[in-house]
């Protein structure tokens, strides 16, 4: 299709050129914009068409990816601190006074 678009419009502007209505140089321009528009065209097509595989396919982006990565490693060290000192500290039992022999003979 889009090679008949560029035959088509290849034969006018030689006709043109031909009659003296356009010079070499704007033809030159016309085929070169042409190839631009054709391969911009075709470049959204590519795109589009990969996309959709990928999608159906359930991939996602790499930036989406690097996204949830950041987003998971700061849950993950948010929920990977140490609590604090005052927290994790249990109280301090006072150890048990040791028993004298003279006490341990009258507890009997």
């Amino acid at each position: 299709m889009m090679a008949n678009d560029l035959f088509a419009s290849l034969r006018t502007y030689l006709n043109k050129v031909s009659d003296g209505e356009r010079t070499p140089a704007e033809l030159a321009n016309a085929l070169n914009n042409w190839v631009k528009q054709s391969g911009d065209v075709l470049k959204s097509k590519i795109d589009e068409e990969v996309h959709n595989t990928v999608t159906r396919m359930g991939f996602i982006k790499r930036e989406e990816f690097d996204e949830l990565k950041a987003e998971f490693e700061k849950f993950k060290n948010v929920h990977n601190r140490p609590a604090s000192k005052k927290s994790t500290a249990a109280p301090k039992k006072k150890p048990a006074a040791k028993k004298t022999t003279s006490q341990k003979k009258s507890s009997r």
